[in-house]
């Protein structure tokens, strides 16, 4: 639940009110007295007797949103018209829309465009099928492909309700790196089924982005998939987030003059999540780190390891603790947490080295509260928009396929997510940096651009594949 009012909760109040006196000044003392936001006031339509008024303001939650209703209609004079929720309005029909890019003004048009003409560009891909990308859509195009199982915080939701989701996604991929992306949700949580499915439809496509499948099944789903397409294939719940991590973690450092490779990092989270910014930050330099899961640290002697966990053991912890998240984060230089609300409090903080960096990433609530995480880091970073340094994957995937689809590239490295993560952090120049901005906003002009060309450039080269445990 949001603790201050928030646009995600915005709602306009349609009413009416007395002409005379003092209306409309009750109406925004009526929404800040029970704790909203106006945002905006616009008179609709006046009479002599009566202005009808439309009144938009923040909420905190749904039923907040209703008690500002309750409390606008609790003034005399004042009719309730209508009240809209300006989220689902704009979800109304859905975000996307498939457009034309050539003019089909009339019959010359029309038969270069589809049948006769059609049919020559046709024949030349079926003698050359690389020509497809020259000549059709999969040059610019991405299928956001779920299966509803692991929608942002709300779990397995299924794939109708994954669908505002990931058409959000592809309006991020156009909106941020001009990339006609188009949402694929799938019916099926089975794995040979969803590797099958993206198989069959991968020649539509220049890139897939696999988003919001569960774990353990998004890693073999993905290694089948990059085993058997000639396109690259990038799970954003993994590399995006990896992405964002490692960048916003080399600009901390470098707030509090410390190294990756002598830093205490714990992370807590060992999900599809976790897991990828493990891999990132050893691949990064980092040497000393323990991962936490629900069952406390991972190491080689526990019993209940799968394969991503076994990799995890054999790769951090060198020194075997075996206790729980809390003993893990005393005296750690970081704190990584893409893992669960309020799992740390601000004394575990305090109880971490000097200068220490706090990544609470879970959403919408953070394993520690950012408040009372800064009274004692350095550096605090969350995933949430109200919050300095957010640390949103918006930040990564538009770039990085801007940047793949350019060099026609065939597969993702990890030379590319580490040329990614560099590129990102150096959109903040030294005299920005600082303890409050140490990741860019999402809508610098330079955050896209930045990333595709590094991404673009590691393509160029012939980089090690990236192969999953």
């Amino acid at each position: 639940m949001a603790t201050v009012p928030s646009v995600s909760y915005s709602i306009t109040v349609r009413l009416e009110v007395p002409a005379g006196g003092n209306a409309v000044s009750l109406l925004t003392h009526a929404v800040e007295s029970a704790g909203g936001v106006v945002t905006a006031l616009d008179v609709t339509n006046a009479g002599h007797e009566k202005l009808r008024i439309d009144v938009t303001c923040a909420a905190r939650d749904t039923d907040h949103a209703q008690a500002i209703v309750d409390q606008l209609e609790a003034i005399e004079g004042v009719v309730i018209h209508k009240v809209s929720d300006r989220t689902f309005l704009m979800h109304l029909g859905g975000k996307i829309e498939m457009v034309s890019k050539v003019p089909l003004r009339n019959r010359d048009e029309l038969s270069m465009a589809y049948t006769p003409g059609v049919a020559r560009v046709s024949m030349a891909i079926a003698r050359n099928k690389e020509d497809a990308r020259r000549l059709t859509i999969k040059r610019n195009t991405v299928a956001v492909v779920t299966d509803g199982s692991a929608v942002l915080g709300l779990g397995n939701i299924g794939p109708e309700a994954a669908l505002p989701v990931m058409e959000g996604k592809a309006a991020l991929f156009k909106r941020f790196a001009g990339i006609d992306a188009w949402p694929i949700c799938l019916d099926t949580q089975d794995v040979d089924e969803i590797v099958r499915t993206v198989q069959v439809i991968a020649p539509g496509f220049g890139g897939i982005n696999l988003e919001d499948i569960g774990a353990p099944r998004c890693f073999e789903v993905e290694r089948r998939l990059r085993e058997l397409l000639d396109i690259p294939v990038f799970h954003d719940d993994q590399h995006g987030t990896a992405i964002c991590v490692l960048a916003a973690l080399t600009n901390a450092l470098r707030v509090v003059d410390k190294n990756i490779e002598n830093v205490k990092i714990t992370m807590a989270g060992a999900g599809a999540a976790g897991y990828a910014v493990l891999r990132l930050l050893l691949a990064a330099g980092a040497r000393n780190v323990i991962v936490c899961d629900y069952l406390g640290a991972v190491h080689k002697g526990r019993d209940d390891l799968d394969d991503s966990l076994r990799w995890m053991a054999d790769n951090t912890n060198a020194e075997g603790y075996a206790g729980d998240l809390r003993g893990a984060v005393k005296d750690a230089d970081v704190f990584v947490g893409v893992s669960a609300p309020g799992i740390l409090t601000g004394d575990d903080i305090a109880s971490m080295a000097e200068d220490p960096v706090v990544f609470a990433l879970a959403n919408p609530e953070p394993e520690v509260s950012p408040d009372d995480a800064r009274e004692h880091a350095a550096v605090v970073a969350t995933g949430r928009s109200d919050y300095p340094n957010q640390i949103n994957n918006v930040l990564a995937f538009p770039g990085v396929f801007r940047g793949l689809l350019d060099a026609q590239a065939s597969v993702v490295t990890e030379e590319m997510l580490l040329a990614a993560a560099g590129a990102l952090a150096a959109v903040v120049t030294p005299e920005e940096l600082g303890p409050n901005y140490i990741v860019p906003s999402v809508f610098h002009p330079d955050v896209a651009t930045a990333v595709a060309a590094a991404v673009r450039e590691s393509a160029g080269g012939r980089a090690r594949g990236f192969t999953e445990a």
